[in-house]
């Protein structure tokens, strides 16, 4: 049994962004980072089956914006490192979130540094620049947004309204160390902004085909493939109504609650076999067992 629980931790952390072995979330002792044990984004940020769920929709839906694309299309290796990409943006997360202060702060300035080489213009000849304040607050709303709604799907939907907000205002604070301006920090907020991003998203060719490069991204093993696909598939259904039918997608009634009792059956594993995680090696370094 011990070895089923090693072996399945392990292919969870071929995924996500503690295999890079950068940063040691066990230390100093004490440190509580930028948000410590008590916080609201500790608790969503934890789970790694809604965390992943989230990030695959996260993903789709920042794509959406042809800005967001065209940085990530011209500078990015995701065409052929898509798990690579994954975890890069799995390890600022963690980091972010869970390290301690001073990683976290030379994360965020690593990341402000790559930011400033990223600049172009878009497959409709419009220019961007990944450092624009509100190209940086779509990122992060697109993100947060749907790292949320997956927590309330896949962990804990019985979290309150003044939790939902008290996330938002914690995660915005990464974002405007980035450079986001204007960033909504209550669920209110956040509806209102996505309700007037909207004249601006698109799905094109291009947006179809990071679709189809994520949806066939190679599983950390045969055995973990039929995994990825309802975890892609939960994914997809985590976007806005209006953002899945720009991608052509409609789903029955019956195909969500298939997928849910899946990722159910799914996260039940993987909370059993992930023992070591970000999250429990932060309440490691914060002296609460876990």
């Amino acid at each position: 049994m011990n070895w089923i629980r090693h072996n399945l931790q392990q292919q969870v952390f071929r995924l996500n962004g503690l295999s890079l072995n950068e940063f040691d979330i066990t230390l100093p002792v004490g440190d509580p980072g930028l948000y410590g044990p008590d916080s609201v984004i500790w608790r969503v940020h934890g789970d790694f089956t809604s965390m992943l769920c989230g990030g695959i929709s996260a993903l789709l839906m920042q794509m959406l914006h042809p800005l967001a694309l065209a940085g990530v299309w011209d500078h990015s290796t995701f065409r052929a490192d898509m798990l690579g990409r994954l975890r890069r943006t799995s390890q600022f997360v963690a980091v972010t979130t869970f390290g301690n202060r001073a990683d976290a702060t030379t994360l965020i300035e690593r990341v402000k540094r790559i930011h400033l080489n990223v600049n172009g213009v878009d497959a409709a000849g419009n220019p961007y620049a990944a450092s624009d304040p509100a190209l940086l607050t779509w990122v992060h709303i697109a993100e947060a947004s749907r790292f949320l709604a997956a927590h309330l799907r896949y962990k804990n939907p019985k979290l309150s309204h003044e939790e939902c907000d008290r996330y938002y205002v914690e995660a915005a604070q990464v974002a405007e160390a980035l450079g986001a301006e204007n960033v909504p920090k209550s669920r209110q907020a956040v509806e209102h902004y996505l309700i007037e991003m909207r004249p601006q998203l698109r799905c094109d060719d291009r947006t179809r085909e990071v679709m189809h490069l994520l949806m066939n991204a190679p599983a950390p093993s045969w055995q973990a493939k039929p995994v990825m696909k309802t975890m892609m598939l939960a994914g997809i259904m985590l976007l806005p109504q209006w953002a899945q039918q720009s991608f052509g997608f409609t789903f029955s009634r019956w195909q969500r609650m298939k997928v849910d009792r899946q990722i159910a059956l799914i996260a039940m594993g993987l909370r059993w076999a992930v023992q070591n995680g970000a999250y429990q090696r932060a309440m490691q370094r914060m002296g609460r067992g876990f």
